[in-house]
């Protein structure tokens, strides 16, 4: 009987150990992984360190870099500084120390972000700028064609006031893209010597939209009808701003030409009679989009460029449907707009798939 409890308790204790040993698949035998677990870019960390979020164009801007670093597999940490840059350098601190596998930077100066960004090299992170005036080796810095889309806006505004009659201008200092977008405004009014600049405004604030409205709406008492013919506004939420108070006013006889486009813009922009009649811009998901694939390149070892220029596209209104539409919709109507393929590569597209499957 002892015999006979020995032999089961033996065998008892092989099956045991059997049902704990591994599965051993092809996978483990060096045979290519299709699963996406084990790919040596999934499951990355990134971190996403923005001067401000602000407005619908920062809020579709961070679904792109979400989306795209979904299907890669990775997950996303937003830091968010409120538009103190002090908070935003100390943000890329905690990110490095964090260890995160990857760090994107929106907007910010070099002031600010330059002695942060040499740290993530010498930890090995890697790191892609937005809208930032950062300059080191192996960082790439994503621009829009800024001076594009003011010469695009400010040339419409030109054509429809033919060549005369007075502007406003709503623009603020310290923002790489802005100072950029001002070069091709100071170049216009140069070029256009008939057309006068009565008032120039403009800050960036924690309710950007509703503070240029009011300030808008002082100018509008200053200069009565008939003394302003168009409002420039170098930002998605001045013209905002700007167009409510018009409307308040009952003052459409203003036109307003903008940069940026979101969703909201949009509507604003289809809107029967509104004065926002057009806008130069890039997908803000686009921009999310192509950040994160030049980030995953450099994560794939790969060489990346220092600037990558991300090209605008001009929306009028006049192109637009009578039912409202999102922007998800609009490359139906505008041509060049969404959908762009900027910073793929082949391993980038095959970790894509990966997961789609």
């Amino acid at each position: 009987m002892k015999k006979v409890l020995s032999v089961l308790l033996f065998a008892t204790l092989l099956i045991t150990l059997a049902a704990c040993q591994p599965n051993v698949s092809s996978e483990s035998k060096g045979e290519e992984k299709q699963g996406t677990s084990e790919h040596p870019l999934a499951g990355k960390k990134i971190a996403l360190i923005m001067q401000i979020n602000l407005g619908t164009f920062s809020a579709q801007y961070i679904e792109g870099v979400k989306e795209q670093v979904k299907k890669f597999g990775g997950e996303v940490q937003v830091f968010t500084s409120e538009g103190d840059l002090a908070k935003m350098s100390s943000n890329l601190d905690a990110a490095i120390n964090q260890k995160f596998d990857g760090i994107l930077l929106d907007h910010g100066t070099k002031e600010a972000l330059q002695s942060g960004v040499e740290k993530a090299k010498e930890a090995k992170i890697p790191v892609v700028v937005f809208d930032a005036d950062v300059e080191s080796d192996g960082v790439t810095v994503l621009e829009q064609g800024d001076q594009q889309m003011a010469e695009q806006t400010l040339s419409k505004l030109s054509d429809e006031l033919g060549g005369k009659g007075n502007i406003v201008k709503i623009w603020v200092a310290g923002f790489a893209p802005m100072e950029r977008r001002q070069v091709a405004y100071q170049e216009f009014l140069k070029e256009n010597p008939d057309i006068k600049e009565v008032a120039a405004f403009g800050a960036a604030t924690n309710n950007t939209a509703l503070d240029t409205q009011a300030q808008m709406e002082a100018i509008l008492k200053q200069y009565p009808k008939g003394e302003i013919d168009a409002v420039w506004a170098a930002w998605d939420e001045f013209a905002k701003g700007a167009v409510r108070a018009i409307e308040a006013a009952g003052r459409n006889e203003i036109k307003v030409y903008g940069i940026d486009m979101s969703d909201e813009d949009l509507q604003i922009i289809q809107k029967e009679g509104s004065p926002w009649v057009a806008s130069a811009a890039v997908d803000p998901k686009d921009i999310g989009r192509v950040q994160v694939r030049f980030l995953y390149q450099k994560l794939d070892g790969e060489e990346t460029p220092q600037t990558v220029k991300l090209e605008p596209v001009f929306v009028e209104k006049e192109q637009l449907p009578e039912e409202t539409i999102t922007t998800d919709q609009l490359s139906e109507h505008i041509d060049g707009w969404g959908a762009s393929e900027q910073g793929y590569s082949d391993e980038l597209k095959k970790l894509e798939a990966s997961f789609e499957s």
